[in-house]
């Protein structure tokens, strides 16, 4: 791109912005959460108080290292794949597999595409 060009992008977008700009501040919902940030700032200075401290008394399990009631814990174990089973229409040939590394399969793969072949798909278990 140019430097003409990048100019006249880059004073474009400025323009734009500055134009939601002015519709954000005119915006009663922006106004009311301006004013709310404003008073809870100096609240938290008028008790000495940091965003941290407010977090942790409205949720005090957001970060103690507990879990959540109710959580359940998981060993961390993959579920099993399923096996599927491939029918050529064109030769015949069957093949099962778990996934997607075998060497028949990629060889359908990229001789007939990827969607093509698994529309050959079933699934088994």
């Amino acid at each position: 791109m140019s430097l003409i060009n990048e100019y006249r992008a880059t004073e474009e977008a400025i323009k734009e912005l500055q134009a939601r700009l002015a519709n954000l501040s005119n915006d009663d919902k922006l106004k009311k959460e301006l004013e709310f940030e404003g008073k809870l700032r100096n609240l938290m200075g008028e008790y000495q108080k940091s965003l941290r401290d407010i977090i942790a008394l409205l949720d005090p399990e957001s970060k103690s290292g507990k879990a959540p009631r109710g959580a359940v814990k998981t060993t961390g174990t993959k579920r099993a794949r399923k096996v599927k089973q491939y029918k050529n229409p064109h030769n015949g040939e069957v093949i099962e597999t778990k996934g997607g590394n075998h060497k028949t399969l990629k060889e359908w793969k990229a001789k007939w595409g990827g969607d093509v072949v698994e529309g050959w798909a079933t699934l088994l278990g």
